[in-house]
């Protein structure tokens, strides 16, 4: 014999000022925490959408990222005869790309950030499919131009299409507006490869990374193994997408961390609220629990009644966390990216089993705060709270 939900619900409605306090604080632990993992989950999204599956992205043997690389231009030569490239027209669909970070004033604040700024290949747009233009035209080689992602216009000063722009020593026109589909990319600025090592001083015939696109996804592993046995390169190959997945890690990592430290405090905050609204209630109602001993209700009935009481209250307050996290999908925000020590604009992404994830979290802390108040209730000396009705 189980005790009725209705009573359960009937009780937590009468002691509705602790129940409250007690939703709150779950509540707001729950939303605390899957705001974290969003944060957390549209960073690594933004990432690795920023590759392809059927792009490969070849390095410097050692080079955990572009910023550190570097790959002559015999290396690229021999990249853009290999087994897998796909052609068009008889040339090979290959960028190789020069990488680098200038200051620009944020829009929002006026202080400068790290951009990165992509010096790219005439074939850029060909090799990666998922980058379009949308205002203006695409930049012409040999000449001081800038098209610039969608995130990066709005996001700092100075960007507008038309305007000139004065950095490394150079003037540039912004000729270009593209959209990344919400990747990486879409907070870069890009620009002709050997115009800016020249305004760089740097040497022209030596760039930090090279994207090929293969024929297929499966020909990665062919192209990986002629280039790596290659004794005329020092080379490593990653699918584009792995590649953006393993920049990612570091700062996605910290961000759960934090979220889960973070939501960890706050639960043993809303855990005591949950013990205290419980053993009120215990306190409160010891001659109800008394008469349901006294009508054959046994010891393991009282405790899940209680325990149900607790996942009750807990639950309203994961759903209340939940949906008051819900505003912040698709919200976009930035950070700086440790690996390449550029800001990079993102946008939380809620998903269901995060929401999921957060309802479950805020039952543990029910069930963690129920069941001790649960087990004293049913210890109650029944003929003792009976002799006080």
């Amino acid at each position: 014999m189980a005790v009725p939900l209705v009573y359960n619900v009937r009780s937590v409605r009468q002691r509705w000022v602790s129940s409250v306090v007690a939703v709150l604080g779950i509540a707001g632990t729950v939303g605390v925490f899957v705001a974290m993992l969003a944060m957390a989950r549209g960073f690594r999204a933004t990432m690795v959408s920023s590759g392809a599956p059927e792009n490969a992205i070849v390095r410097r043997a050692g080079a955990d990222s572009e910023m550190v690389s570097s790959v002559p231009i015999d290396a690229v030569r021999v990249i853009e005869s290999a087994a897998g490239v796909r052609r068009e027209d008889g040339r090979p669909m290959v960028s190789a790309e020069v990488v680098v970070v200038a200051a620009f004033p944020l829009a929002a604040t006026g202080t400068d950030a790290n951009v990165q700024v992509r010096g790219v290949s005439a074939r850029a747009l060909e090799v990666r499919r998922g980058v379009r233009v949308v205002e203006g035209r695409f930049l012409e080689p040999g000449l001081a131009e800038l098209v610039v992602g969608r995130n990066a216009a709005r996001t700092y000063v100075g960007l507008e299409l038309g305007s000139v722009v004065r950095f490394g020593g150079g003037d540039w026109k912004v000729v270009g507006v593209f959209d990344a589909g919400s990747s990486a990319f879409d907070s870069e600025v890009w620009c002709d490869a050997t115009v800016l090592s020249e305004v760089y001083k740097r040497p022209t015939n030596v760039f930090q990374s090279v994207t090929a696109r293969l024929t297929s996804p499966a020909e990665l592993t062919r192209f990986k193994d002629e280039l790596t046995s290659d004794p005329r390169l020092s080379v490593q190959v990653d699918r584009e997408t792995d590649y953006y997945d393993k920049q990612s890690r570091m700062l996605t990592n910290l961000i759960r961390t934090l979220g889960f430290l973070v939501a960890a405090i706050m639960a043993i905050g809303a855990v005591f609220g949950a013990l205290n609204t419980m053993y009120s209630a215990v306190a409160e109602r010891s001659r109800e629990i008394a008469t349901l001993r006294a009508m054959g209700f046994s010891g393991g009935v009282v405790i899940v009644s209680f325990v149900v009481e607790a996942l009750l209250i807990s639950l309203v307050g994961g759903l209340l966390g939940c949906l008051v996290v819900l505003p912040l999908n698709g919200f976009t925000t930035g950070t700086i990216n440790w690996q390449t020590f550029s800001h990079l604009a993102f946008a939380f992404k809620v998903t269901p089993d995060l929401l999921l994830a957060g309802v479950a979290f805020a039952l543990l802390m029910g069930l963690v705060g129920g069941v001790p108040p649960a087990v004293r209730a049913a210890r109650l000396p029944v003929a003792v709270a009976l002799r006080e009705l």
